[in-house]
């Protein structure tokens, strides 16, 4: 089984693909792979398995 989490990423006037960057690996490393990444709404779609 598999859980989802999708989070609204806030553009900011400087550094964007570095905070984007370091927020992909953050969730990353908690076990969410990233399934899709919104470019006209903003949104990141994670999922991940529930049972790890």
């Amino acid at each position: 089984m598999v859980e989802y989490k999708v989070v609204t990423w806030k553009m900011g006037l400087t550094k964007n693909n570095e905070r984007l960057e370091d927020t992909l690996n953050e969730y990353a490393r908690n076990g969410w792979k990233a399934i899709q990444i919104g470019e006209q709404s903003a949104r990141i779609v994670f999922e991940r398995d529930k049972n790890r």
